[in-house]
């Protein structure tokens, strides 16, 4: 059997329907380039595993057994795979046809840039503003904060965003929506695919930096559209604060050394404060605060354990 050109590699984790809409999806595009679809579930407790062996026995199904996170599972299904290019989907996306053909076009068309993305869509129709650029450190101190509602906070915050960008015309781009990312394997290999230790957030941000460094652009196409109905696939996550915060710690720390780790601790304990003034406020109950700050307290001792 001749080999794909495209590789689609889908994650999925306990989201059996939307998994189940995104490869429908799929299957009812007409590709021009040969594709091969590649479902990684990584330990569902849903029942998603063998839904997607019912209904969709035309992809490579691969069932682990326990989560190896967003990071993992790309990386095994990119071992698999045996297309010139790769695709990370989302499994809480649903591709519009020829989307992942006009990815795969740029690409071949313009070799001096090492991946693409689509514009993604809400499902009313409506531009998600999905593209960002590399944070800084400032932007550390900034999103998610008191900072940023003051100048200049706000404004480093609005580059963070690239509140400046329509998202309506194709530009080259720091970071790109993760959700659907469409480069070529080979290149994907050679720079070891996503950082594992960065589990489940961030490692994409990661990768276009490294992507970056080596030189290679990223372009953003409005051309290839994909509906994301976004955050579903991490919505169940029961850690997603503490493991967030984690991953964003590990992202400096690789970028910029150890010695901003005092600086983000700071900062953690910072907005860890911060929310537990907004919990006293929302808890009247006493025995609701005292549970929600328990909580909380939990949260950062587990965010700055060593």
């Amino acid at each position: 059997m001749s080999a794909p050109v495209l590789s689609v590699v889908v994650l999925s984790w306990n989201t059996k329907d939307i998994t189940l809409a995104c490869l429908a999806a799929l299957r009812a595009d007409t590709p021009r380039h040969a594709r091969e679809v590649i479902v990684i579930d990584n330990g569902s407790a849903d029942g998603s595993a063998d839904a997607i062996a019912e209904h969709h026995p035309w992809v490579t199904l691969v069932r682990n057994a326990h989560n190896a996170g967003y990071a993992g599972g790309h990386n095994q299904g990119a071992r698999l795979a045996r297309g010139e290019f790769l695709c990370t989907l989302n499994s809480d996306t649903e591709v519009r046809p020829g989307a992942l053909d006009v990815l795969v076009d740029f690409l071949r068309d313009n070799p001096r840039y090492g991946a693409a993305a689509p514009m993604l869509l809400d499902v009313d129709g409506g531009v998600q503003r999905a593209c960002m650029r590399f944070p800084t450190l400032l932007t550390a101190l900034c999103h998610d904060t008191w900072f940023s509602r003051f100048w200049p906070g706000s404004a480093i915050e609005a580059r963070y965003y690239m509140r400046d960008f329509d998202h309506l015309h194709d530009r080259d781009v720091d970071q790109p929506p993760g959700a659907a990312f469409v480069i070529r394997r080979a290149e994907y290999l050679a720079l070891g695919g996503l950082d594992e230790e960065l589990f489940l957030f961030f490692n994409d941000v990661d990768f276009c930096r490294r992507l970056r460094r080596a030189g290679r652009l990223i372009r953003y196409v409005t051309a290839a559209k994909v509906v994301h109905h976004g955050g579903a696939s991490t919505r169940g996550y029961g850690d997603f604060v503490v493991t967030w915060h984690r991953n964003r710690l590990a992202y400096y720390r690789k970028h910029y050394g150890g010695w901003v780790m005092p600086y983000l601790r700071a900062i953690v304990r910072m907005r860890a404060l911060q929310e537990a003034i907004a919990l006293r406020r929302r808890h009247r109950d006493p025995d609701d605060q005292r549970a929600a700050l328990a909580d909380l307290a939990r949260c950062r001792r587990e965010i700055l354990a060593r």
